[in-house]
Parts: structure tokens; C-alpha cells; sequence
């Protein structure tokens, strides 16, 4: 079951996060792998969307936001786009585009960032819009402050929320076919109470790279390996990497609280949308191939319609003929 976990470190101005996707990430990868217009992810991809996920949850749950927080890379090489979308319940969704060969091993330059071109950007979308508002939108390139091509997506986040939040943060992401997981540190304005308000004071702020709790727990949370995170229950990394801190756990988001895959594509809005080309054209489909076979072009879940299926579409719902139980 995928959970999230949130923390805080007693008397210190650090917060944290671990998450860790399992069913919501199999399904997402699941439905992209039954699709045989496209076939699976390859692996370089289907790892880069984990941990777009992983973060994109850790960000969410991070701010609050009442909406949808987007997380895009986008660039100049043959993966042309990916997304993650993580509604404020934590429902999630991932995708991407990719439209030429990958080496095993490929990295994100070698994905996204060929040419230097690669960006980051993360996009707040109101879920209840004032007239005239616009999403808010932060863009980030893909690279440090000296230029140098940033090889991680953790590298990439640390830095747009220094940019974006003026926070020291610290993240470790990870994926795999059976877990998305990420791990979030973050410096906080306040210690101690002030942490769960959420407010802050200029003379409590802690200048950016200079707070030494911080920097202690930063190095820390940094020694996580990448299959630690992906293979060890959250108590147990807590616990190897904290074990002297004092933590002060909340309850554990999981089930219907929890992360959870969601894409609004459903075999009724298909079956709306082919009504809407009318009877003819769709039997002018169903002639040329013998099914229709509609794919959504976000997570991949295809949905088969034959000529029974075709008939039931416009025939009143009073006046549909009993279906055989072997027609799905």
C-alpha cells in the first residue's frame, strides 16, 4: 500500500517527508505496459517518472496547495516531455513522451538535456479558479550554477526550491518496477512549536547553508542509498539514519488518505466521445479495422470497443438488447 509519512525533528527548525509508492506506481506502470499501441516505458523512463511522482507527492504534501501541482521535464532530447500531476487528496498520474531510442543506462541529460535546452518547471493550478487567475508557474533549467548539466532529478528540485523557497532542502528519489519512493529534508524558519504554524519571524530566519542542524540531519538523510530507500520500510530508514534525533511522527497517510493512482479517463468519456463522431463514422471504423481500440494519452489504459459495443452506444438505454456475459 503506498503511504506517506511526515516528521519533525523536536527542537530543531527541520522538517521531513518519506513516500513511497507500491500500488499506485504498479498501476500507473501497468496500464502504459497494456497498451499495444506503445508497449512499456522504456526503463530509463519509467524510473525518471517514479521519482517525478515521489517528488511531485513530497511537494504537494509540502505546501498544502488546494489544486493540482504539475512537475514537467522538457527538452531537447528524445524524451520530449514528462509529466506528473498530483491533486491535493494525493491522487496522482504520470506520463511521457518519448520518440527516440534509449540507451539502458541513460541518464537525464542523455533523456532530456542533449543540447542544454532541458527544463524543470513546476505549475500550481488553482482547483477552484477566481475569474482571470492563472496558474502559477516556476521554470527552472537543467543545470547548476556554474552551467554543469545536473544529472539527477533530485539535483534539479534541491535546486528550484532554493530558488523558489529560499529553504535549504534535501532530497533523495529512487525508482524501480515496484516502488517510487523519495525522501524530503527541509530547513524550517522556526524551531521548535513554531514549525506546526507554520510561521515565521525575520529574527528566527537561519541564513541559506549556515544553520548547522540542518546541515547535520542534510548529511545524514544524504547517505541514503538508493536501494535502502527502495528496499527498507520507512520505520527502518527513520531509524538507521535518525536513530539519535528525537522525531516527532504524524500518522501516516495510506489507503483512501494516502497516495493513490487517478486518471480521469474512463470507458464512459470514450464512449461519449465516439458518439459525438456519430453512427456512421463509427461504423466506417468498425468496417476498416473490425474494433475500435481508443488509448488515453495520459496513462496509456486502452479501452476496445467492437461492433456489439458500437450498436450499444446508440441505442437508447431502455432499449439495449442482454448482453452475452463473455462481451466485455
Amino acid at each position: 500500500m503506498s503511504e506517506l509519512h511526515k516528521f519533525l525533528f523536536d527542537g530543531l527548525p527541520v522538517r521531513g517527508m518519506v513516500v513511497r509508492l507500491t500500488d499506485a506506481w504498479t498501476e500507473l506502470l501497468a496500464r502504459r505496459a497494456g497498451n499495444t499501441e506503445t508497449g512499456p516505458y522504456p526503463v530509463p523512463v519509467s524510473e525518471l517518472l517514479g521519482e517525478m511522482a515521489a517528488a511531485a507527492v513530497l511537494m504537494q504534501s509540502n505546501i498544502k496547495f488546494n489544486g493540482a501541482l504539475v512537475l514537467q521535464i522538457f527538452g531537447d532530447g528524445p524524451v520530449k516531455l514528462a509529466v506528473a500531476e498530483v491533486q491535493s487528496d494525493l491522487s496522482l498520474r504520470a506520463t511521457a513522451s518519448v520518440t527516440g531510442e534509449l540507451p539502458a543506462d541513460a541518464r537525464l541529460p542523455d533523456m532530456v538535456n542533449v543540447g542544454g535546452g532541458g527544463r524543470c518547471a513546476i505549475t500550481l493550478d488553482p482547483k477552484d479558479r477566481l475569474p482571470g487567475q492563472q496558474p502559477y508557474q516556476g521554470v527552472v533549467p537543467l543545470h547548476g550554477d556554474h552551467k554543469e548539466k545536473l544529472t539527477r532529478l533530485s539535483d534539479v528540485l534541491q535546486h528550484y526550491m532554493l530558488q523558489s523557497e529560499q529553504l535549504d532542502t534535501t532530497l533523495v528519489l529512487a525508482a524501480n518496477d515496484q516502488v517510487a519512493a523519495g525522501l524530503l529534508i527541509q530547513r524550517m524558519p522556526l524551531k521548535g512549536e513554531g514549525n506546526l504554524a507554520g510561521a515565521a519571524g525575520q529574527a528566527d530566519e537561519d541564513q541559506i547553508g549556515q544553520n548547522e542542524d540542518y546541515n547535520r540531519i542534510a548529511t545524514l538523510a544524504a547517505s541514503l542509498t538508493r536501494d535502502e530507500l527502495l528496499s527498507l520500510d520507512v520505520d527502518t530508514i527513520l531509524h538507521r539514519l535518525f536513530w539519535e534525533e528525537k522525531l516527532l511522527r504524524f500518522v501516516p497517510q495510506q489507503g483512501a488518505d494516502g497516495p493513490r493512482f487517478a486518471c480521469s479517463c474512463s470507458r464512459a468519456r470514450v464512449g461519449s466521445m465516439l458518439r459525438s463522431l456519430g453512427e456512421g463514422e463509427v461504423q466506417s471504423i468498425l468496417d476498416e479495422r473490425g474494433t475500435i481500440d481508443v488509448g488515453c494519452e495520459y496513462c496509456g489504459q486502452q479501452y476496445h470497443f467492437d461492433a456489439v459495443d458500437a450498436v450499444q452506444l446508440f441505442t437508447a438505454p431502455g432499449q439495449q438488447p442482454p448482453v452475452s456475459s463473455s462481451v466485455q
